[in-house]
């Protein structure tokens, strides 16, 4: 049996609108993307295989939100934008829609963590250009697409929140990446066994998003303003914390930034 086979028999038998469904199932084994509670966006999400495996990982505590061209019907704890992702009035739309669901849930007592208003914790994208058969054209829209995605997501995200997206290998992948990466604490790619082994396609996993004012390398002076449990000093950059060894509470030292988390980064103390 052939793998095309496997998986599209598989999705009939257990339900799921398409094969595509076991995409996400594996990225989510490989990379840990979705909790019970979480808020997961799927930007072209139809027919929805990728929305039923959402609304399974999440449970009922958690909120799932699918974007598409055409109407994905429905499915149960769902909410769906009928849109064109390409069009800033629906990425705008999406935002409104993620910011109304999280304000209805943010009361119903569930005792799940929930990001802030209007922040996701996963976002997702399968999705993929009309072919025309040209492979450098499909390639450069698969591309586009991502990045679009990408852009939507980092209005989205809450600190620490994951990225996914769908991309044809080529020769623009490795900028995209690049990209990616300065937002994220690190990005992978994966190829999903349910993919069809002739299939250029892989998935850029980004993990952690980094909301902090700072970045790896960047050099600036701060105020010690406390000491860490650790020993650190502990500087404040616009409410994002610096933990800098060999500083005492009252130091003013000009540090360079060697990690960044999604909530806190380490320096060290310039000579």
């Amino acid at each position: 049996m052939t793998g095309k086979d496997e998986y599209y028999n598989r999705a009939k038998q257990e339900g799921y609108r398409s094969r595509a469904a076991y995409k996400l199932k594996q990225l989510n084994e490989d990379a840990g993307l979705m909790s019970r509670g979480d808020t997961v966006v799927d930007l072209g999400a139809a027919p929805g295989g990728w929305l039923q495996v959402a609304t399974e990982l999440v449970s009922e505590e958690g909120t799932v939100v699918g974007i598409d061209l055409q109407s994905i019907k429905p499915i149960d704890g769902v909410e769906t934008v009928r849109g064109d992702m390409t069009e800033e009035e629906t990425r705008e739309r999406v935002i409104d829609s993620v910011r109304e669901v999280e304000r209805e849930t943010s009361g119903s007592g569930s005792g799940a963590e929930r990001p802030a208003s209007g922040e996701a914790d996963v976002v997702i994208s399968d999705m993929a250009p009309n072919m025309t058969g040209e492979y450098s054209l499909d390639h450069a829209r698969s591309v586009y697409l991502a990045r679009m995605a990408f852009e939507t997501s980092l209005e989205l995200l809450a600190p620490g929140g994951d990225f996914v997206a769908k991309v044809f290998e080529g020769q623009d992948t490795n900028d995209l990446r690049a990209d990616i990466d300065e937002e994220f604490e690190y990005v992978r790619t994966i190829h999903p066994k349910a993919s069809r082994d002739s299939s250029s396609e892989l998935y850029m996993v980004a993990k952690g998003r980094l909301t902090g004012p700072v970045r790896e390398g960047d050099t600036l002076e701060v105020d010690i303003e406390d000491v860490g449990s650790e020993g650190d000093g502990i500087a404040k950059v616009d409410g994002y914390t610096l933990f800098v060894a060999g500083t005492e509470a009252g130091d003013t030292v000009e540090v360079r930034v060697t990690d960044v988390k999604p909530r806190y980064g380490f320096a060290e103390r310039l000579a």
